[in-house]
């Protein structure tokens, strides 16, 4: 056992690890996430060509993905509990809820928002080039521009927001030295 006052401890009897699924489906997420953000900044500073837009067509595919994603993990949270968290400060436990909540919302708002912006300059989305998307709102210049600095202003919390997630992940591996970061790691119970 630790001798940190604040390390791991588990109620007894109760689940210590996520499920596969949760694991599985925050892991993904997390990677589409980071490619949707790569794509995002890299195309807006690309010329207009056919590469160009191929990537705006990839950078929304990536994200009606993590949307449906999200909205999946969201479910599979309200019908499965995740594992008690480990003994912490109060103001770490509230923290921690918040932030979550935060990035909850963001997986679910930043899609949309893209969605939204990109109906608004006229410009449907295709799933894979197979799924027609219903439009959210009609073409509409100056709300593509509102919901364009909406997306990019988004994009940017939810930046700041993982890097947040990010950090207290690691401190609490490797200054806690808790199972808050393994619990999330495993794929076996």
């Amino acid at each position: 056992m630790s001798s940190n006052p604040h390390a791991s401890t588990i109620v007894a009897g109760s689940q210590t690890h996520y499920t596969r699924t949760a694991v599985g489906l925050h892991w993904l997420i997390a990677a589409l996430i980071v490619v949707a953000l790569v794509m995002g900044w890299t195309m807006t500073d690309m010329a207009v060509s056919p590469q160009k837009l191929k990537i705006y067509n990839w950078h929304k595919w990536v994200g009606i993905t993590v949307l449906w994603l999200a909205a999946l993990r969201i479910l599979w949270r309200v019908t499965h509990r995740p594992p008690d968290m480990v003994t912490m400060p109060a103001w770490q436990r509230i923290a921690a809820h918040a932030l979550h909540g935060v990035l909850y919302l963001l997986m679910l708002a930043q899609p949309i928002s893209g969605w939204i912006y990109s109906n608004a300059a006229g410009f449907p989305i295709v799933y894979l080039r197979l799924i027609p998307l219903p439009n959210l709102v009609a073409k509409n210049p100056q709300l593509a521009e509102t919901w364009q600095e909406i997306h990019e202003t988004l994009g940017l919390v939810l930046v700041i927001v993982v890097v947040l997630h990010l950090l207290a992940a690691l401190k609490h591996a490797f200054i806690d030295k808790d199972d808050t970061m393994r619990r999330i790691l495993r794929w076996l119970p």
